[in-house]
């Protein structure tokens, strides 16, 4: 059950990067494909950060820690994939709407 927590990230990533970018300003990403693998850099990411520190460091954890380290997720994730760009303000919306969404989606089983 470990990979459909990492499949329901990829999917939210994809759906927050595709709505912030018409709702934000400062937050644009350019299409549906640069939404897709920059989801795909956003769970990555995620999981090398779950692996090295624990599940309660994760860019999806609740917490200020979590919400800190989601807005550089995703400001790394504008750096590496181009044809995004993000302010620092549209990083730290984009952060707070994946940790709300986080809340609501459960992506935890009792396995995980």
């Amino acid at each position: 059950m470990f990979i459909v927590h990492h499949i329901v990230r990829f999917i939210v990533a994809i759906v927050v990067l595709w709505s912030l970018s018409t709702l934000v300003p400062g937050f644009s990403v350019l299409g549906f494909w640069t939404a897709f693998f920059a989801s795909i850099v956003i769970a990555g990411v995620g999981w090398v950060i779950e692996s090295f520190l624990g599940k309660d460091i994760s860019p999806f954890a609740r917490g200020v820690v979590g919400f800190i380290v989601s807005a550089v997720v995703v400001l790394l994730t504008a750096w590496l994939i181009p044809g995004i760009r993000i302010s620092f303000l549209g990083a730290l919306l984009a952060s707070l709407v994946i940790g709300v969404i986080d809340i609501f989606i459960p992506t935890r089983t009792r396995q995980t």
